[in-house]
């Protein structure tokens, strides 16, 4: 993902092959808890619960998903740091010959400390992060040198910077290169989604936010190599923001899992199984064809990557 020399430091989001003809489910997101404390003012989680994750659910939920081919996890939100047998949930999946790797907010030291003890057993670590701009929006204070102090002290190879942006200044982006390439460590940006009540809070018009959108985006090619990946990554939210009769429906190769034990195709799915559902029920859901149509919050999470 990352690049050296030059001007550039980064290729923002990597280059895949196209998607297979018919659809596979190569890994999947797991939500570690129902509840988050950090609760960003622009964050569209799709269920919200209290508790977390329990041993139990997430052992049948491995079990399941191994069967379906799926060939790695990511531990998500709530917080991962916070569940009480974080370990035990990545030794689980190692036991079910699937690799780990972790989406966190991590800035407390006790929480950067659970995740340096688990950091050996991990395939890579994100840590988020979100502009001065988006934290101001969604009142946060993830910044990005914060989220790099966490990174630096995580005894991992592949260790991510997740960036999310919202009324990026010149000086910020010069900043955020300088922090990135001193550090060494790989980022992916995606754009602040707004929905029409978030945009209301946000005193932005609809035209005002795409058009917001677009010179983030211009601002942060001067800094940054844009894959053709990304770019048309931001022109097909671009496009369902401007046509929504044309979004198309999900096809996402990342299945979702709730804290709750339910398979969906995404976290915005309206339909889902439970994961002690029985075998033939979980297949006919997987297998059907999907009901839900993308959506630019959905997007800006999957990032698109295998939708045709």
């Amino acid at each position: 993902m990352g690049q050296h020399g030059g001007a550039v430091n980064t290729v923002t989001h990597p280059e895949r092959p196209p998607a297979p003809a018919r659809q596979r489910f190569r890994s999947a997101l797991i939500s570690t808890a129902g509840h988050c404390k950090i609760a960003c003012g622009f964050c569209f989680r799709a269920d919200r619960a209290h508790g977390f994750l329990d041993i139990s659910t997430y052992t049948r939920a491995l079990s399941r998903l191994k069967e379906t081919g799926v060939e790695a996890i990511c531990l998500t939100g709530g917080e991962p740091t916070h569940h009480p047998e974080l370990r035990q949930l990545v030794r689980l999946a190692h036991q079910f010959g699937i690799p780990v790797s972790i989406v966190t907010s991590a800035r407390d030291p006790d929480d950067v400390g659970r995740l340096i003890d688990i950091a050996r057993l991990l395939a890579n670590v994100t840590v988020s992060a979100d502009s001065a701009g988006a934290m101001e929006l969604g009142r946060t204070t993830r910044s990005v040198a914060s989220a790099i102090a966490t990174l630096e002290q995580v005894p991992l190879a592949e260790r991510v910077l997740h960036l999310t942006y919202w009324k990026l200044t010149a000086r910020e982006c010069h900043d955020i290169y300088e922090r990135v390439d001193k550090s060494g460590v790989q980022i992916q940006l995606s754009p602040v989604a707004l929905d029409d009540t978030a945009r209301q809070r946000a005193a932005s018009t609809f035209y005002g936010y795409l058009a917001q959108q677009r010179e983030d985006a211009d601002l942060l090619g001067r800094y940054f190599q844009l894959t053709p990946r990304f770019q048309e990554h931001l022109t097909a939210l671009r496009a369902m923001h401007l046509y929504p009769e044309r979004r198309p429906s999900c096809g996402s190769a990342t299945l979702y899992v709730s804290a709750s034990g339910e398979i969906r195709r995404c976290p915005y799915g309206k339909t889902g199984v439970s994961v002690r559902a029985p075998r033939a029920e979980i297949s006919r859901f997987l297998h059907a064809e999907p009901q839900d149509r993308t959506t630019p919050e959905c997007a800006a999470i999957c990032r698109a990557d295998d939708t045709p």
